[in-house]
């Protein structure tokens, strides 16, 4: 079983009033913004005393989870189920283009919703007609990502690698560049090389792999954010600050002119329950996050959480609460931070993820229990504590009435809101984007 709560939670219980304190200011001045809003007659003429009605639908913050098991499931109630609580929550997802099992056969790549299955690896035109319909927006993982280059290039010279490469990134370009605004360029490319990857390439080792990566991307990718990516330990773990191997890293691709439009910060807590108080101290101090953060904030790019898994390592409540309260914490301070403009959970359901040793796939047991939904699909606390964050905590919705000069100011979340004006016997709906990066005075005629 897990550790006690008091243990567990310690970094949170002891630097609560820094993290209370940083999550209120933080969220009041980077989340919220004063929009004045203009409310006028067909002839131009301000009207004072029309009502005002602001319903969020959206943020501008992204959240979201990989869709990996979109029909995947056991059954067609189990995929329904799946899809359900996945659009009911979140509004971005991470699909798979990991090329191993995107293109096994070279020519001849699995883009089409018909394609042969691959378990974990539901084809892109799939996904991308699930996002489409439900208003999620699709995020690329990943372009460059050596321990999945396919087998029928394994062992290829340098030149015969990277034109394949470039295929690979002009294919998928001409393809869907207009319907996936960001691509994760490179991943995981801080692991010792021959170590740990099943296929490599000789692209990998060569001191310009990464620049070269980025470089084609940009190239072929003009209009899309490009996203470096890297894991949990070679950020979290040893960080020494602006000498930190990850910041180093990106700071000489910036200066060799590479185009990074966010940086991607893994956070996979993937230990075993014995472990947890030993290995996760320095991971939960919101101190250390913000240290981590600012730092990698210096760089003047958005921050996502590419990849993040919270254990409760059983389906029991004391466990779940404690997933759910973490979870809590995590998303508050990470959404707090200026720098912040995605988190990713990883794996919505338990039982089926790449990373713990599996079950029999009957009842999903692994030690872990990193979901935010277990095997049967019904939601843990963690699944309404993501939902309710962003749906009912961290949401604005206003009934107001102009003034004089037919003004009305508002503070509210940035992001997408159904605005309802009436005057008189008069009245306009429609819908209203209130960005962190937009005009903060809209004028709308009734």
């Amino acid at each position: 079983m897990i550790n006690p709560r008091e243990q567990v939670l310690r970094p949170f219980i002891e630097q609560a009033d820094f993290l209370r304190d940083r999550v209120h200011s933080g969220i009041e001045q980077n989340r919220k913004g004063w929009f004045t809003l203009t409310v006028k007659d067909a002839d131009g003429n301000p009207l004072p005393g029309a009502a005002i009605s602001l319903t969020q639908k959206t943020h501008e913050f992204r959240f979201g989870a990989n869709c990996f098991m979109l029909d995947e499931m056991e059954t067609p109630e189990k995929n329904a189920e799946y899809k359900r609580l996945f659009a009911d929550c979140f509004n971005l997802a991470t699909l798979p283009f990991y090329w191993d099992d995107l293109e096994p056969e070279e020519g001849r790549p699995r883009f089409a919703k018909d394609s042969p299955k691959v378990y974990r690896r539901p084809a892109p035109d799939l996904c991308l007609e699930f996002c489409e319909q439900n208003g999620i927006e699709p995020k690329a993982h990943c372009l460059d990502y050596d321990i999945y280059t396919p087998l029928w290039l394994k062992n290829e010279p340098l030149p015969a690698v990277r034109r394949a490469l470039y295929k690979r990134f002009s294919l998928l370009a001409e393809r869907y560049a207009s319907r996936i605004p960001t691509w994760e360029v490179t991943n995981e490319t801080l692991y010792p090389y021959n170590i740990r990857f099943k296929s490599n390439t000789v692209h990998y080792p060569q001191p310009d792999s990464v620049a070269w990566s980025f470089r084609t991307a940009d190239r072929l990718f003009p209009l899309n954010r490009l996203v470096i990516n890297e894991s949990t330990k070679h950020i979290w773990a040893v960080f020494n600050g602006n000498r930190s191997e990850y910041y180093m890293q990106i700071e000489r691709l910036l200066e060799q002119g590479c185009r990074i439009s966010s940086v991607g910060l893994q956070f996979h807590m993937l230990h075993r329950a014995e472990e947890e108080q030993e290995k996760t101290g320095i991971f939960y101090s919101p101190e250390q996050i913000c240290r981590v953060l600012d730092r990698y904030a210096d760089f003047h790019l958005p921050i996502q959480i590419t990849e993040l898994t919270i254990p409760a390592y059983s389906r029991t409540e004391a466990d779940e609460d404690i997933q759910a309260e973490i979870i809590r914490n995590l998303y508050s301070l990470w959404f707090s931070h200026p720098a912040m403009e995605a988190v990713i959970y990883w794996n919505l359901v338990d039982g089926y993820a790449a990373h713990a040793p599996q079950g029999d796939m009957t009842s999903g047991e692994n030690y872990y229990h990193g979901g935010l939904v277990r095997f049967d699909l019904t939601p843990k606390k963690a699944y309404y504590t993501v939902r309710d964050l962003f749906r009912k905590t961290w949401r604005t919705d206003i009934e107001t009435g102009t003034g004089e000069g037919g003004r009305a100011n508002v503070k509210a979340f940035y992001g997408q809101y159904d605005l309802t004006v009436r005057a008189g016997d008069r009245s306009v709906t429609r819908t209203l984007n209130l960005s962190r990066y937009g005009s903060r005075s809209l004028t709308v005629t009734v």
